[in-house]
């Protein structure tokens, strides 16, 4: 397979460079043509000379691939499906609102964590996404232009593949890339400890922890990951850590109707979280095949939200997007479409 120059650090690019005999300061100029300009072939890399372009693409790829589909939903949401390096696909979903746009990327085909609700999950794992991947699920949607904010929130467990992820978002910070502050990243996570405490101290970016579930014993139930990685053990750990500035802690909470929706759960999340600067995110569930649960109705998750934010716990509904083409949250799967 042909390397892929997307998704190299610029010290991964100094060193290329150099074992073609060219001089240090052409991995700059290679950075700056693919990470700011959006560069997807050589011949646009007008600075570097002609020789030099030809050594390139006799040896790499800029690595840019179009998506193999792309669907629009009714409000606007569009929902990408992007070839990886190793022959599979992954879903990519962009959100534009008013005044914002959201990209929701994926880190891995499929998902090991298997939560019973998520539709990622029932597709099984089938591999952690490079770094070209990743970047390209950013770098080659139709708007990119307009991005405000990046969201780890599609398929797979981000902080499964942290180091691809992370040399990602060191690209999509730093100066020789992308540029971009890190309080304008979102990373999701069911809560992989020993991950989990890397992330909290290598990066600077805003954390949402999937809870779904404030109790153990129903937590563990719906989630596996539970039983290796406790939602008491979570809080405890980023408990250790101050949220008070700029960076953002959250907790992410689809509602069920008749199983985590009433005021128990409700006080539990409050007694979890005393002890925290963050806020919560209500989360309709949207219904996936075979799975016997149904969404919480708007009042009792009104009521939920109430109650949380009146004990101190800021909390919002999230509006739901894209569910008429599979593209709401827990609805990305590529299992049929590879």
């Amino acid at each position: 397979m042909v390397k892929a120059l997307l998704g190299l650090t610029i010290a991964q690019l100094q060193q290329e460079v150099t074992e073609l005999g060219m001089p240090r300061f052409t991995a700059g100029q290679i950075a700056q043509w693919i990470y700011q300009k959006g560069a997807t072939t050589f011949d646009e890399m007008t600075n570097i000379s002609k020789r030099h372009r030809e050594l390139l693409a006799d040896k790499f790829v800029v690595g840019r691939v179009p998506a193999k589909e792309v669907h629009t939903s009714k409000d606007g949401t569009v929902k990408y499906l992007f070839p990886t390096e190793d022959g599979q696909a992954v879903e990519t979903v962009f959100i534009p609102e008013k005044d914002r746009a959201t990209l929701c990327v994926s880190s891995q085909v499929g998902c090991k964590m298997n939560c019973l609700f998520c539709q990622t999950g029932k597709q099984g794992f089938h591999g952690n996404l490079t770094v070209t991947d990743i970047l390209n699920q950013i770098y080659s949607i139709d708007d990119v232009d307009r991005l405000t904010n990046i969201v780890f929130m599609g398929q797979g467990e981000p902080l499964d593949n942290y180091d691809n992820l992370n040399t990602a978002i060191e690209i999509l910070t730093t100066d020789y890339g992308w540029a971009w502050s890190p309080k304008r990243i979102t990373v999701s996570t069911v809560g992989l400890k020993k991950n989990l405490k890397r992330f909290v101290e290598e990066s600077e970016c805003h954390l949402a922890v999937s809870m779904h579930f404030p109790f153990h014993e129903t937590r563990e139930q719906y989630m596996p990951a539970e039983r290796q990685y406790g939602i008491e053990e979570i809080v405890e750990l980023l408990s250790q850590y101050d949220w008070s500035h700029q960076r953002r802690l959250s907790f992410e909470y689809t509602m069920f109707d008749g199983v985590n929706d009433s005021l128990v759960y409700a006080k539990e999340i409050v007694r979890l979280l005393k002890n925290l600067d963050c806020r919560v995110n209500l989360i309709r569930y949207h219904q996936i095949p075979e799975v016997p649960l149904s969404d919480s109705p708007l009042p009792k998750m009104t009521a939920f939200r109430d109650y949380l934010t009146k004990h101190g716990v800021y909390t919002t509904i999230r509006t739901s997007r894209g569910q008429d083409i599979e593209a709401a949250c827990g609805m990305l799967i590529t299992k049929d479409k590879n």
